[in-house]
């Protein structure tokens, strides 16, 4: 297995299936200020479920559609990233994350998608990566900031969540513009 050094205590690696237990204490930690943004949150509420939403994304990597990569702290998984979408014919692919609070304020994620956009451009030729976010969730666009992204729009009431329909921002970087 790999692991790749994000400095002071943290490491990316993959999150697989057999990590079930480990992602569902995370999920029971993180829930209140992750489900509003990811929705997978809400669904993973047990042992079944959490093994059930790793599994989708190990499909997802063997299939080269998708991957998932947790974020550990001190050993202690504390959020994640992945690639939501991962179209390698047009050379597109969505990045994402979470994180619990126990996690926030030391730049892990800004870190971690850097590792993954550097990948998604220079190991396998992506043109394209974007983010898409709720406009409500601050943290998430100032990442795109970070990562030098450009805010291309935003789709009004494109999904709902418990009942109300909310917007979603996009941004992107094209390959030609990464550093």
């Amino acid at each position: 297995m790999f692991s790749i050094d994000l400095g002071d205590g943290a490491e990316l690696r993959p999150l697989e299936p057999w990590q079930a237990e480990e992602f569902l204490a995370h999920m029971d930690r993180a829930r209140a200020t992750v489900d509003p943004w990811i929705p997978w949150a809400g669904l993973s509420t047990d042992l079944a479920s959490a093994r059930a939403t790793l599994q989708r994304y190990a499909d997802r990597t063997a299939a080269d559609t998708g991957r998932l990569y947790g974020i550990w702290l001190d050993g202690t998984l504390v959020g994640g990233t992945m690639f939501v979408a991962f179209d390698t014919a047009a050379g597109n692919c969505e990045v994402g994350c979470w994180l619990e609070p126990a996690g926030t304020g030391r730049g892990l994620i800004t870190k971690a998608v850097r590792v993954l956009i550097d990948w998604a451009f220079h190991t396998r030729g992506m043109h394209r990566v974007e983010w898409l976010c709720d406009p409500n969730n601050v943290a998430s666009s100032n990442v795109a900031r970070r990562l030098g992204m450009t805010r291309e729009g935003q789709k009004r009431e494109s999904y709902p969540w418990q009942g109300v329909r909310r917007d979603t921002e996009i941004w992107g970087i094209l390959a030609p513009e990464w550093k």
